[in-house]
């Protein structure tokens, strides 16, 4: 399959999973929350793994072991930063009440501009290596999943219909393989190389400043020790994945 097809299928497959949004209906907001937190341990353990695993060192591969693709890894985290910064984006895997309802846009506006910064990394990924790609694309969508329920369960609890929060999630998940394509028609022109590092700085950022301080506010011993487990599930996933797959031009 043509590497534009693949950007374009993991593209829609990740705008898609807005969809699991709905699923936020059907259960209690208690039980939502205690699936949600351990869900979110293991998507930053994903996201580090895949970083660390897979990004960086096929980053050192294709630059070199100089500045360059840690200086980029920098870029990516700090880019990321400053969309947290400036939007006020909230991934919003907290409690509803920490969520006001008035940063419905801007909530929808920053995951728009997320999707859109991860559907270009991604597509430099599948630029540089198929697997490598798809590795990518599993991350993200480890973390996609708790952050699409969150989301849509606060638009609802705002006061939207359910058809609109879940046609509004989908508009802003659909920025994902516009980004994918954007990175491949840029390959034609630049290399796109930097794009993996770019990837991993994001990755490590959402980890660390995002989903690790969503769950360590737990105190008690069984809820950690299960946060903990699963960080260190999500992690493993991508070892296994290192283990099982090389990388290849």
């Amino acid at each position: 399959m043509h590497v534009l097809a693949w950007i374009v299928l993991s593209g829609l497959l990740m705008s898609a999973i807005a969809l699991i949004g709905a699923t936020a209906l059907l259960l209690q907001e208690r039980t939502l929350q205690r699936i949600i937190s351990p869900m979110v341990a293991f998507s930053a353990g994903s996201l580090l793994g895949g970083a660390f695993l897979h990004m960086i060192p096929v980053s050192i591969e294709e630059m070199g072991a100089g500045a360059p693709p840690f200086a980029w890894v920098l870029v990516g985290f700090a880019l990321f930063y400053a969309v947290e910064q400036f939007l006020h984006w909230h991934h919003c895997h907290r409690e509803y009440s920490e969520c006001q309802k008035p940063q419905q846009y801007l909530i929808l506006l920053g995951d728009g501009l997320h999707n859109f910064i991860g559907g270009i990394a991604v597509g430099g990924a599948f630029m540089i290596d198929i697997r490598l790609g798809v590795t990518a694309w599993l991350a993200a969508a480890a973390h996609e999943v708790p952050q699409e329920l969150g989301d849509f369960a606060v638009l609802v609890h705002g006061g939207w219909s359910r058809k609109r929060a879940l046609a509004y999630n989908l508009l802003s998940a659909l920025t994902f393989p516009l980004g994918g394509v954007l990175a491949y028609a840029a390959s034609y022109r630049i290399d796109v190389s930097f794009l993996v590092p770019f990837a991993a700085g994001n990755f490590i950022y959402i980890a660390a400043s995002d989903l690790v301080p969503a769950v360590n506010k737990q105190r008690e011993l069984g809820p950690s020790f299960l946060h903990f487990f699963a960080l260190l599930t999500g992690i493993g996933v991508l070892l296994l994945l290192k283990l099982g797959g090389g990388h290849e031009h």
